[in-house]
């Protein structure tokens, strides 16, 4: 069946083409009764589309002299899709950012509706998104071309800077692409390692297509892979904690990258790895329903030593001085580099 949205397209056509066309006409040739035709023109006029109306028995429609079609039309949820993805793209990591934003900001504006592009305006100029802003790379080049084959599933050669600025060489058929915790990663097979790997693209140097094909492993979900093996990356010390909560709960209370979660009766079973328990022990404390740690023994004195200084500090007794290196002013759940 024909969508309304495809009959208002071609009347704008048929208006365009023949200048003025009748009323009768108009809606013999998309196919509508007159009552119909006045709401598609209407819907039109909505839309910042200048139409002049004839009325009696030869009247007519037309568009207003002078008028020049803009080669895009948007609805109000499409303005609003634009201008919140562009001001997103300001804190994406990507190189040249504002000055590529402003610039596609004025050609949207340019061929837009006085009335959509005053919306537009409204949205850039009040609202501020908080997206963890990365340092941006130097250029977009390896954005490009790995998001171009992780489309066409053509396999890669990076040249690759490690965290501990090695380099190396190495293979990879890139999945997807995640952008996480201020920066942007490739998650594929790595022919090197034999493994699913992820690659921080602020370390890639040089990335080059490759005359190899490759199968993806079906709905792979390149972010949730991402955080999967930051949460489970290896540290100093394995947790296990019983959260009385169940499993819906528990995720709304904790971030994806705080751990894996397993139902667990009538509660919710926390597998993590953390390097400092005192930060994870603070974090337990958060949580707004009652838990039990279960390893390592080590977290247990945390969590009473947490507790200890909240009733020193809800009695009123004078905290000692901060110690260095406690982790204050930084979010360890977003942290970690896999």
């Amino acid at each position: 069946m024909e969508r309304p949205t495809t009959r208002v397209l071609a009347v704008l056509e048929l208006l365009q083409t023949h200048g003025r066309i009748g009323g009768p006409e108009l809606a013999r040739r998309i196919g509508v009764d007159g009552r119909t035709l006045r709401r598609y023109i209407a819907m039109l006029e909505e839309l910042g589309i200048p139409i002049t109306a004839e009325r009696g028995r030869y009247g007519g429609y037309a568009l207003v002299a002078g008028f020049k079609l803009p080669p895009m039309m948007f609805t109000d949820d499409e303005a609003l899709a634009l201008s919140i993805g562009l001001l997103a793209a300001r804190s994406l990591g990507l190189a040249d950012a504002a000055p590529a934003v402003a610039s596609a900001q004025a050609k949207l504006e340019r061929v837009m509706p006085p009335t959509i592009k005053r919306r537009v305006r409204a949205v850039d100029e009040t609202v501020a998104l908080d997206l963890h802003a990365g340092v941006a790379a130097g250029d977009n080049a390896a954005l490009v071309v790995l998001t171009a084959a992780a489309q066409a599933r053509q396999r890669v050669h990076l040249h690759y800077r490690t965290a501990q600025r090695d380099a190396s060489e190495r293979d990879i058929d890139p999945y997807g692409l995640a952008w996480r915790a201020g920066r942007w990663y490739v998650v594929g097979w790595c022919h090197l390692r034999g493994a699913v790997r992820s690659f921080r693209l602020d370390r890639v140097e040089r990335v080059q297509a490759l005359p190899a094909s490759f199968g993806r492993p079906e709905r792979f979900d390149a972010l949730a892979h991402l955080v999967f093996s930051v949460a489970t990356m290896p540290r100093t010390h394995a947790i296990e904690v019983r959260l009385a909560a169940d499993l819906a709960t528990a995720k709304c209370c904790l971030p994806e990258a705080a751990g894996v979660l397993e139902p667990d009766g009538d509660g919710t079973v926390l597998f993590a790895q953390a390097d400092d328990l005192d930060w994870f022990a603070r974090e337990l404390a958060r949580l707004p329903f009652d838990f039990e740690v279960r390893a390592p023994a080590l977290l247990r004195d945390a969590v009473h030593a947490c507790g200890e200084r909240l009733q020193r500090l809800a009695a009123g007794d004078p905290p000692p001085a901060l110690r260095r290196g406690s982790g204050h002013g930084r979010d360890p759940w977003h942290g970690c580099d896999p």
